[in-house]
C-alpha cells in the first residue's frame, strides 16, 4: 500500500465529473439548471458534433459578480444552500456546487459573466494543474455564457465511451426538451452544427403552453390527452394524460416533474400503471405529462447525484393521490356530442386508422358552455326514423331476454363453480333522459343506431356524422364495470380455509406482513404472522379460492417491500372478472335489432372507461361530416 496522500484539485473534480459528466447532455443539463436558477427568461444553446466538440450556452439571468468568479469553479461551492435547513427544503434545481469545477476538469471551459449591479463583465477560466481561476475584463451584456470545448480531451478511456454524435445530440435535445417543458416562462433556442432545432418564446397561458407541448411531443400529443388539474391534502396534480388509445410500444412519452425538477420515480410509475391498468392493451405504455407541487420540505432531492431521484416524506400518500386523481380522470372519460374528431389512437400500434377515436375530447380543447346535446334545427338525423327508435328502446324486455348470456362464475356462498346469466344491459334510465312526452328533446353523444354490418359493429348517425361501435368490445366493458361495482359492494366474500396455508418467509417479509395486514383485509385475506419467519393464510375471497394462493401472497409482499403498497389482490380479482365478462359478452354475429343496438350506446354513454374494451382495444370510432367529404371530395 502507498502511502495516503491529498489528491491534486485536478484529478478530485475529474473523480467528481465521474459522477456527474457522463456525456455531453449532462454538461447542458447541469448548465441549463444553473440557468434558470439565476432567473433567465431566455437560453440559447449552440453545440456542434453532438456536443463533444463545442457547447455554448447564454443566458440572461442574473449574472455572477466578480468577486464571486473565482470561486464559480471551486469545488463544494454554490449560492444555494448555506445551513442544513436549506438543503432540507431545496427550492433551486442545482445546490450542489460541484458541476462547474467538474466540467472544467474535463474540458476546454470558459465563462464570461456580468452581474446585474456591475457595469463591467469578466471572464474566468480555470488553468494549470491546481485549476488556478484566471480572471480578465470582457464584453459582456448581463447574464452568463459559458463556451466547453473538446469534452473529455484530456480523459482519452472517457471519451471513448461516447456514441456517434446523432446520439449524443439526440440525448442533448432530450435533456433541453425536458427543461422546456418544466419552464413555460423562459424561452430556449436550440442550434445544432449551425442549423436552429427549437425556437420556443416564453408563454404565460394555456394555449401557448399546449403549442410548446406540440413542439416538443407532436401535435397528437395534445389532440388525444386530457387536461388534469386537482388539489387535496398539501398535494397539486396538474398537466396532460394520454387517453388510452394514445398509447406507446415504449415508454418514451412519459414526463414527470416534482416541483419544476425532471424525476423518473418507481413510486409515482407504479401509481400512473395502477391507474391505466384496465385501461391499457397488453404491453402498451401510458403518455402523460404531469406536475406534482408540494411542499419542498416533504421530498428529498439529495438521494442521487444526477438529482433524478427523489424521496417522498410520505410516500403512501403521494402515490394513494396520484393513483386516484388519474384513475378517476381516465373513468370519467365519456362520449361527448359537441366533440371535433381528434388525433388518430395508438401510435405504432395494431389499430391505426383513418377513423379517429372518439373516446373523449381533451378538456383544453373542448368548446365553453359544457355539454349541451340540443339538437340543432339542421340535423341530418330523420325524426320520423328517430321516433321510431324510440319506440323501440321502451319495450327492452325482449332486448334483456336475446342478450341473456351464461357466463361461469363462482358462488359466493359455497365456492362452486356455477352457470349464471351475465349482468343485463338495461339502459332504460338513461335514454329516458333524451324523451319527454313521446317527443324527441336531445341527441346523446353517440347518436342513434342506423344498421348493423356483418354482426360485429353497429353503425349509428350522430350530429357530427358517423360512429362505429365494436359490439363486443362495449358489452364487453359494460358488464365488467357492473360485475367490479357488484362485487366491491358485497364487501368482498371470503372463506375460510379447512387447511390454513403455511408459508415461510424472511424476518423481514413477516414485519411487513404484520404491519400490511390491512393490505389483504381489504381484500377478503386473512394473513396472520405466527412466528418469526412465517405467516398463515387462514382465509381467502371466494372468486381466488381457486388460483395460487401462495404464489399470489408471495408476491404481494414483494410488491409491498419495493413499492410500500401492492395492487395485486385487486389486480388479480379484476383479471377473474374481466375474463367473466368477456366470455359473458355478446358475440360477433349476434344479430341485433335496433332498439337493442340503441340500448347499447346508451349504457356505453353511462358506464366509465367505456371508450376501451377490458384488454385496452377501442370500443367506437368516429368520422365528422367533414371527415366524410375529404373522402368523397366534396366541395372540391
Amino acid at each position: 500500500m502507498q502511502r495516503i496522500s491529498l489528491l491534486s484539485p485536478r484529478l478530485a473534480n475529474q473523480i467528481a465529473a465521474g459522477e456527474v459528466v457522463e456525456r455531453p447532455a449532462s454538461v447542458v443539463k447541469e448548465l441549463l439548471e444553473n440557468s434558470l436558477d439565476a432567473g433567465a427568461s431566455q437560453l440559447d444553446i449552440d453545440v456542434e458534433q453532438g456536443g463533444v466538440r463545442r457547447i455554448k450556452i447564454r443566458d440572461n439571468g442574473t449574472g455572477i459578480m466578480k468577486d464571486d468568479l473565482a470561486l464559480a469553479l471551486s469545488r463544494h461551492a454554490t449560492s444555494k444552500i448555506i445551513t442544513l435547513d436549506d438543503l432540507e427544503a431545496v427550492r433551486t434545481l442545482g445546490f450542489r456546487g460541484e458541476a462547474l469545477a467538474s466540467i472544467s476538469s474535463v474540458s476546454r471551459m470558459h465563462l464570461t459573466s456580468q452581474a446585474e449591479d456591475e457595469s463591467d463583465a469578466w471572464r474566468v477560466e480555470a488553468e494549470g494543474k491546481d485549476m488556478a481561476a484566471a480572471i480578465r475584463p470582457a464584453s459582456h451584456p448581463q447574464g452568463t455564457t459559458i463556451e466547453v470545448r473538446d469534452l473529455f480531451f484530456n480523459t482519452p478511456a472517457r471519451r471513448k465511451f461516447l456514441r456517434t454524435e446523432k446520439t449524443e445530440f439526440t440525448h442533448l435535445e432530450e435533456v433541453v426538451k425536458r427543461l422546456a417543458l418544466s419552464r413555460y416562462d423562459t424561452g430556449f433556442r436550440l442550434s445544432h452544427n449551425g442549423k436552429q432545432v427549437y425556437d420556443l418564446r416564453p408563454v404565460t397561458d394555456q394555449l401557448h403552453a399546449e403549442h410548446r407541448l406540440a413542439s416538443l411531443l407532436g401535435k397528437k400529443f395534445i389532440e388525444n390527452s386530457l387536461t388534469l388539474d386537482v388539489e387535496a391534502a398539501g398535494l397539486r396534480l396538474w398537466g396532460w394524460i394520454g387517453l388510452p388509445t394514445f398509447s406507446r410500444s415504449q415508454a418514451d412519452l412519459q414526463y414527470f416533474f416534482v416541483n419544476g425538477r425532471v424525476v423518473k420515480d418507481k413510486l409515482v410509475a407504479h401509481a400512473v400503471r395502477q391507474a391505466y391498468r384496465d385501461v391499457l392493451y397488453n404491453g402498451r405504455h401510458p403518455t402523460f405529462v404531469l406536475y406534482l407541487e408540494l411542499d419542498p420540505s416533504t421530498v428529498d432531492v439529495n438521494v442521487h447525484p444526477t438529482k433524478h431521484e427523489v424521496r417522498f416524506r410520505d410516500g403512501r400518500l403521494v402515490h394513494d393521490f396520484l393513483f386516484s386523481r388519474i384513475h378517476k380522470a381516465i373513468a370519467d372519460v365519456r362520449p361527448e356530442s359537441d366533440a371535433a374528431p381528434v388525433g388518430a389512437g395508438q401510435e405504432s400500434g395494431p389499430y391505426e386508422s383513418n377513423i379517429t377515436e372518439q373516446s373523449a375530447l381533451p378538456l383544453a380543447n373542448r368548446p365553453a358552455g359544457g355539454q349541451d346535446w340540443m339538437r340543432p334545427s339542421s340535423s341530418v338525423v330523420d325524426s320520423a326514423s328517430v321516433r321510431g327508435q324510440l319506440e323501440g328502446m321502451r319495450s327492452l324486455s325482449g332486448y334483456a331476454q336475446n342478450y341473456a348470456a351464461t357466463v361461469e362464475q363462482v358462488d359466493p356462498e359455497t365456492g362452486e363453480i356455477r352457470e349464471v346469466a351475465s349482468p343485463q344491459l338495461n339502459s332504460s334510465e338513461a335514454s329516458s333522459s333524451f324523451v319527454e312526452g313521446g317527443e324527441y328533446q336531445k341527441v346523446p353523444p353517440l347518436g342513434f343506431a342506423i344498421a348493423q354490418l356483418h354482426g360485429v359493429y353497429i353503425i349509428s348517425e350522430s350530429e357530427q356524422g358517423l360512429i362505429l361501435v365494436d359490439m363486443h368490445a362495449a358489452h364487453e366493458r359494460i358488464v365488467y364495470e357492473r360485475m367490479k361495482t357488484a362485487f366491491y359492494q358485497k364487501n368482498i366474500a371470503s372463506q375460510p380455509l379447512l387447511v390454513p396455508i403455511n408459508i415461510s418467509v424472511s424476518q423481514s417479509e413477516a414485519d411487513l406482513v404484520e404491519e400490511s395486514s390491512h393490505v389483504f383485509e381489504a381484500f377478503g385475506f386473512r394473513v396472520e404472522r405466527t412466528g418469526l419467519e412465517s405467516v398463515m393464510v387462514r382465509e381467502v375471497p371466494v372468486i381466488l379460492i381457486r388460483g395460487d394462493v401462495e404464489g399470489l401472497v408471495r408476491d404481494v409482499i414483494s410488491d409491498l417491500s419495493a413499492n410500500g403498497v401492492s395492487d395485486l389482490l385487486e389486480a388479480r380479482a379484476n383479471e377473474l372478472m374481466a375474463s367473466m365478462s368477456c366470455h359473458g359478452a355478446v358475440r360477433a354475429n349476434r344479430k341485433l335489432t335496433i332498439a337493442e343496438m340503441n340500448s347499447l350506446l346508451r349504457d356505453m354513454e353511462v358506464t366509465e372507461r367505456s371508450g376501451q374494451c377490458n384488454h385496452g382495444r377501442p370500443t367506437w370510432a368516429h368520422m365528422s361530416m367533414s371527415d366524410l367529404d375529404k373522402l368523397f371530395l366534396r366541395g372540391r
